[in-house]
């Protein structure tokens, strides 16, 4: 009884130890899954995380490596009864596929096919599992180039690039047949970011945040939602006014400021990439950072139910809720759309306005011209002749 209490307090010890190490992530990791990641990581995980980020690994990729690491600690020890072993042999790589892709049609004849049943029960205890049915081909995908990562930065080889492993997963994924999904269903154009801004018309600090944080996302070329949460009062930079209509000398002034990115999904440390924001959202930034006080550190903050302003930042997960909260404030169905649709809809309403595309791609700062050109395709054939020929 005495060996199990002490060895009961030295796991305790151990989790808050790995807590507190983590808390020194905490402007890159997701703070809300501080003491989860503690319970799930080993020590050499966070160890690892700590080099990395010392390395100077870019904070998405950092969290994303976090976040699977997580996932995969947790599969591993449902799976086979042990931590996740470095560097994993085949077979283990091989029964990740097996347990994450797989055919619906045979699941339906054969209940031990897939995922056996107390280790999905287990990833959904822990709330880590969540969608029914196989795993996306891409999620797949980029947790075992996750565990690859990780596995290189430990000084050892894996057997990614193995023959069996890649078959494997081309044949998992054509039997899996699972349809690609959209990150949001619809875009956010102009039209739906008037309602979403009518719902945070008000004066509260949290309706100045809101709307803020909608324009500068929208205006400034679509930003992701972690480059959003990510944001810094460092990070911007006034600019000279600016004309409304650059060929009018006679046009009023507009304000203007420069959001520098740094290294983001689709740059380097070295780009030094930035983005302008010019008129009504700059007032609305200026207004936000103003009423809060805000003078330095992160944009975007927590507001708790009585209004008091938190020293954190959002949550990329948090941006997202509340774009959903408010589409259901005016009426729109929140499962239509996510903070995704802002990056969409902003080329999507670029190309309606026939700005050319070199030019909104200069704003998004989409790397892929065939990404940012769908949307456009998209909109030359709702706006073209070619699907007119019978009305």
């Amino acid at each position: 009884m005495i060996d199990n209490h002490r060895a009961a307090q030295s796991d305790s010890q151990a989790l808050h130890r790995r807590a507190e190490e983590l808390d020194a992530l905490d402007a890159i990791l997701p703070f809300d899954r501080r003491d989860q990641l503690a319970a799930l990581l080993t020590d050499d995980d966070v160890e690892t995380l700590k080099h990395l980020a010392s390395e100077g690994m870019g904070e998405n990729t950092l969290r994303a490596l976090a976040s699977d690491l997580g996932y995969l600690e947790a599969w591993c020890r449902l799976a086979t009864g042990s931590p996740l072993p470095w560097p994993a042999p085949e077979s283990l790589l091989l029964k990740f596929v097996a347990h994450h892709l797989w055919d619906p049609v045979k699941r339906a004849e054969d209940p031990s096919h897939g995922m056996p049943a107390d280790v999905e029960a287990g990833l959904r205890a822990k709330r880590l599992l969540r969608a029914a049915g196989p795993h996306a081909p891409g999620t797949v995908r980029r947790r075992l180039t996750s565990w690859s990562i990780l596995t290189r930065w430990r000084g050892l080889t894996g057997a990614f690039g193995a023959p069996r492993l890649k078959s494997a997963l081309r044949l998992a994924v054509r039997a899996s047949s699972r349809p690609r999904q959209r990150k949001s269903k619809k875009a956010v154009t102009i039209d739906v970011l008037v309602k979403l801004l009518q719902a945070c018309a008000g004066d509260r600090l949290v309706d100045l945040r809101d709307r803020a944080m909608l324009l500068t996302a929208f205006a400034s070329g679509g930003r992701r939602r972690s480059e959003v949460a990510g944001l810094l009062v460092e990070d911007l930079t006034d600019e000279e006014p600016v004309r409304a209509d650059p060929n009018d000398k006679n046009s009023p002034p507009l304000p203007c400021l420069s959001i520098h990115l740094g290294r983001t999904k689709t740059t380097t440390s070295d780009d030094n990439e930035h983005v302008l924001l010019i008129g009504r959202p700059v007032t609305a930034l200026k207004r936000w950072l103003a009423e809060a006080a805000i003078k330095e550190g992160p944009v975007f903050r927590r507001i708790d139910q009585w209004g008091n302003i938190n020293r954190r930042a959002l949550t990329p997960q948090s941006v997202n809720v509340i774009l959903k909260s408010r589409a259901k404030q005016v009426g729109l169905d929140p499962a239509l759309f996510s903070a995704h649709g802002l990056r969409s809809g902003y080329l999507t309403e670029a190309a309606n306005r026939g700005i050319p595309l070199p030019e909104a791609m200069q704003q998004s700062l989409h790397k892929s011209v065939t990404q940012a050109a769908s949307y456009y395709n998209n909109a030359e054939r709702k706006n073209g002749r070619a699907a007119r020929l019978i009305v």
